[in-house]
């Protein structure tokens, strides 16, 4: 029986938070998605600026340690090893490539003869056969060495950094596409986790799971389900009010609107005048300009979706020294690009054995510094 003035169940609940504030973020959580994101395309960015197959198997050992350091306890964490099976595909390709369609580097050490096919005189410069040398198969061992580095330091990043975490972490401005960013980003962790599944459950039962059969038998599900789960995800969001806008005046609407795209062609032209010769003097400034024009537009954007965030990420020092270590990593490889070409693209004619540089070597271990700054955490899936 309810006593004279006795408070409701709800409002006696223990470790209820006042209304109006927002708990804080929980301690020995893990540390800011975005900060795994951009620690994982500044590697993948270091990649790009090199061939030399030891410094990339470097990379390659970086991100790995680092992953298997600090991965957490989600589904979506094992995404990782499908990443690096996709790489070794990639690879492979190239080097099928390099086989069938010949390669534009000239070698004398002969391996094999294909029968050559003989092609039409609009075709030149193709060919479907003939010799195959080791130069031309190291040169394009390399070249895919390079873009698998590249996908499984995204993989990386899909593996360390939770989707709906990085998610409450766009700009206001950005909130309208956040139906699309989250078909986008859940996509491939729920097509990794529905392969797994459906594996599994194909075992049990005693069917092939391996093979064109079993991929036929589990392709088509896997890929139905993984897009079916993410727009869910998004109709539930956009069931819950996810993006809504207030009514903005109009003279802050176009202002943000001419903020933003000028901020963004100013960002493509800066970039364009860093990346050619002729545009080095006015290259740097205009991106900088750009940069500061965009991020007010985005900041003035975010005042038409006003919302409150549940246990909101916190950008501590902890997100600065992750992503710091892999900005370091890419800017020295950058540097070390520009001063000594030729430690970071090894030739190939003649044969000789590719050499590790030193410091950009050390500059590629720098990435290091998450395994010790971010342990694996038991983060429950969202």
């Amino acid at each position: 029986m309810r006593g004279r003035g006795a408070r409701p169940v709800a409002d006696r609940a223990v470790g209820a938070a006042p209304v109006g504030r927002v708990p804080p973020t929980r301690p020995g959580t893990a540390p800011h998605p975005g900060a795994w994101w951009l620690w994982a395309l500044s590697l993948g960015t270091a990649a790009t600026r090199t061939t030399n197959p030891l410094l990339l198997a470097l990379l390659l050992t970086v991100s790995a340690y680092v992953v298997a350091t600090c991965r957490p306890s989600t589904p979506t964490a094992h995404s990782y090893t499908a990443f690096v099976k996709l790489a070794l595909a990639v690879l492979l390709i190239r080097l099928a490539f390099a086989v069938l369609l010949g390669s534009p580097i000239p070698g004398t050490h002969v391996i094999a003869t294909l029968p050559e096919v003989p092609l039409p005189h609009w075709a030149q410069g193709i060919r479907l056969g003939g010799t195959i040398t080791a130069e031309g198969l190291l040169f394009a061992l390399y070249d895919g060495l390079k873009l698998a580095t590249l996908l499984i330091c995204v993989g990386a990043a899909n593996a360390l950094a939770n989707p709906a975490r990085l998610l409450k972490s766009l700009p206001g401005a950005l909130y309208e596409m956040g139906v699309a960013v989250v078909v986008a980003l859940t996509f491939a962790p729920n097509l990794i986790t529905d392969v797994q599944r459906l594996r599994a459950a194909r075992r049990l039962r005693g069917r092939p799971d391996q093979g064109i059969r079993g991929l036929l038998h589990v392709g088509l599900p896997v890929l139905e389900g993984a897009l079916e789960r993410s727009v869910s995800l998004a109709a539930a969001m956009d069931a819950r009010g996810y993006g809504r806008t207030v009514d903005v005046p109009a003279p802050v609407r176009r202002t943000t609107a001419a903020l933003t795209l000028g901020g963004l062609l100013g960002v493509c032209a800066g970039t364009y005048g860093l990346l050619t010769a002729e545009g080095g003097g006015y290259g740097l400034p205009v991106l900088l300009a750009g940069l500061a024009a965009a991020l007010a537009g985005l900041r003035l954007g975010g005042r038409r979706s006003p919302r409150t965030r549940y246990r909101p990420d916190r950008w501590d020092l902890r997100a600065w020294l992750i992503t710091g270590s892999g900005a370091a990593a890419a800017v020295l490889m950058v540097l070390a690009s520009s001063y000594d070409p030729e430690a970071l693209h090894p030739g190939v004619v003649p044969l000789v054995a590719p050499a590790l540089p030193l410091w950009p070597a050390a500059a590629v271990l720098l990435g290091l510094l998450p395994a010790f700054l971010a342990p694996a955490s038991k983060e429950q899936p969202s």
